[in-house]
């Protein structure tokens, strides 16, 4: 079966996400979304892109993939980045970047020519945070766990 790139609505993907990620909720919002179904029409991965989460990293012209989320189908996570620096690069952004969890290979990434730019050291958790809004933050989150930078740009 060959696998297709679909635009979707933060909606329908913030649902998939729900109901299939392992380990993170939804984001709150993004700029776009995409789908990848395969022949049937089967959805079996979204991809959530929006402006990049560290304040120092969004300089207007790098985008963040800020989740992805697969039902483990062959090879859709793979689909989903290349399809993302394909959509950024075509809207005008010059790099891409996401991160992945300290235990995840990155293989992924490395498939769709994404490159590793750094590990960051586990931090404390969101919800630990004083500001205003923390009681929208999710719990759990990626606080005390090490990460990993990744990133393509324009050459």
């Amino acid at each position: 079966m060959t696998l297709t790139i679909i635009p979707m609505t933060w909606r329908h993907a913030a649902n998939f996400v729900r109901e299939y990620h392992r380990h993170h909720k939804e984001p709150r919002g993004c700029k776009w979304a995409i789908g990848v179904v395969d022949d049937n029409g089967t959805l079996h991965g979204v991809a959530l892109c929006g402006r990049p989460i560290a304040r120092a990293l969004d300089d207007g012209l790098t985008i963040e993939v800020n989740r992805t989320c697969t039902d483990g189908y062959k090879n859709a996570n793979s689909a989903l980045y290349g399809a993302c620096w394909r959509i950024s690069s075509a809207m005008g952004y010059r790099k891409i970047i996401t991160y992945s969890q300290k235990g995840e290979t990155g293989i992924s990434l490395i498939a769709s020519g994404y490159f590793k730019v750094r590990t960051l050291a586990a931090r404390g958790s969101w919800a630990a945070s004083s500001r205003a809004l923390k009681h929208i933050r999710d719990p759990i989150g990626s606080g005390g766990i090490e990460r990993t930078l990744w990133e393509r740009t324009i050459v």
